[in-house]
């Protein structure tokens, strides 16, 4: 286990830092697949920018997470790199629960 996940992992004994951890979960995950599909595409962020007629700085700030992305503009982004977006959102209540 390196340093890193040693931290983490003893971070996430903090119920507050376990909450926004799982929180940003999300975010870094649709981030990584992006930057991972552009690379693999052989583009530069400027490159995707340009497809896209947007700027790099733009596209930057999607990969870091520091901008929110619409729907609209992640299924755009995967279009233009031949890939699509799935979406699964799955219940975390048991069935019996939910129907009461």
């Amino acid at each position: 286990m390196s340093e890193l996940q040693k931290f983490i992992a003893e971070q996430l004994k903090d119920p507050e830092f376990r909450e926004a951890w799982k929180e940003s979960r999300i975010e870094y995950e649709v981030a990584r697949q992006l930057i991972l599909l552009r690379k693999n595409n052989g583009l530069t962020q400027k490159q995707l920018a340009e497809r896209l007629h947007t700027k790099q700085s733009e596209i930057a700030r999607i990969e870091n997470g520091n901008q929110n992305i619409s729907l609209g503009k992640l299924r755009k982004m995967a279009e233009v790199m031949g890939g699509h977006v799935v979406i699964k959102i799955e219940s975390t209540t048991p069935h019996e629960l939910q129907k009461q």
